[in-house]
């Protein structure tokens, strides 16, 4: 690999969601750190190369996990095959426009994504971005979290910028406290922080995204910037302060992979050249088309 390529780590699944008719069902593969890998390679230039790093297993619905991202121009060279494990399900309820998800994952092979350290190393040498999120880190037993967390900071110190969406997602942990130190080791690893602010606030207890942003930067993140639904956008770190506000709204349709694509919106931005501000704006018109279809992958 190259430093003009960004590898995505994390769990691909099966993703049922509605087709517009009562009791039908539409088949898809998704998955947040899947989402974002698959927006970015929709809008970075062709000599950028994306790629994913997980586990699936042998059986029909794994391949056509890797059907589908070779057929989408996302590289699967690094996903490692499970002779035990399969890929995992969920299934999306949508009401309001708000989703609620449903999981078949307990037995997903991506839970041992970090169990094979030299691949994982040899996955991420000399790549320009790492992102994972913490879904990554909820997913893997203890050991695997470390694991991926050393091979992260091994690769930061060779000059891969790190990425992480905090994702929380209390259901993945034993605990609220064991979910929060986690994703506040992973950003002490990390130059990039991606929260929402409704979940810091949720767990963390953080009073406004000023906060949000001072505690990950106090655990040693370089740039934090904060999403918030909609409304205005704060960021800090080593590229200065501020907010992005009189971002355009609308009634959303299904929000699924709406921090998803806005991740991968602003680092496609600032990958392109745009600054702080300019590349949330542009983040934001991502998610805004997102969210006015069904589904995370919206085309």
């Amino acid at each position: 690999m190259t430093a003009t390529s960004i590898l995505s780590i994390g769990e691909a699944m099966v993703e049922l969601s509605t087709a517009g008719q009562p009791e039908l069902w539409r088949l898809g593969i998704a998955g947040d750190t899947l989402n974002t890998a698959w927006y970015l390679r929709r809008q970075l230039p062709l000599d950028w190369q994306v790629a994913y790093f997980s586990r699936v297993g042998l059986g029909e619905f794994s391949q056509k996990m890797i059907d589908f991202l070779n057929a989408e121009g996302i590289d699967t060279a690094h996903i490692g095959r499970d002779p035990q494990r399969e890929i995992a399900l969920y299934a999306i309820s949508l009401k309001d426009g708000e989703r609620s998800f449903t999981y078949w994952r307990d037995t997903s092979a991506a839970r041992g994504l970090a169990d094979d350290p030299e691949a994982l190393a040899q996955a991420l040498q000399g790549v320009g971005i790492a992102y994972f999120s913490g879904i990554t880190l909820g997913i893997l037993p203890e050991a695997g979290r470390a694991a991926l967390l050393a091979a992260l900071q091994t690769a930061r110190r060779a000059g891969t910028q790190v990425v992480f969406d905090p994702n929380l997602r209390p259901r993945l942990w034993s605990s609220n406290a064991a979910m929060c130190d986690a994703v506040e080791a992973a950003a002490a690893i990390s130059d990039l922080i991606l929260p929402s602010f409704d979940d810091e606030a949720a767990f963390f207890g953080d009073a406004d995204p000023q906060a949000t942003i001072a505690r990950y930067l106090g655990c040693g993140s370089g740039q934090v910037v904060v999403k918030a639904g909609g409304k205005a956008i704060h960021y800090g770190g080593a590229e200065g302060a501020g907010l992005v506000d009189g971002l355009a709204l609308a009634v959303p349709v299904d929000t699924t992979s709406a921090g998803d694509s806005f991740n991968a919106g602003y680092l496609a931005a600032r990958i392109a050249g745009d600054d702080v501000a300019g590349a949330i704006r542009k983040a934001h018109e991502v998610s805004l088309r997102v969210i006015s279809q069904h589904g995370a992958l919206v085309r």
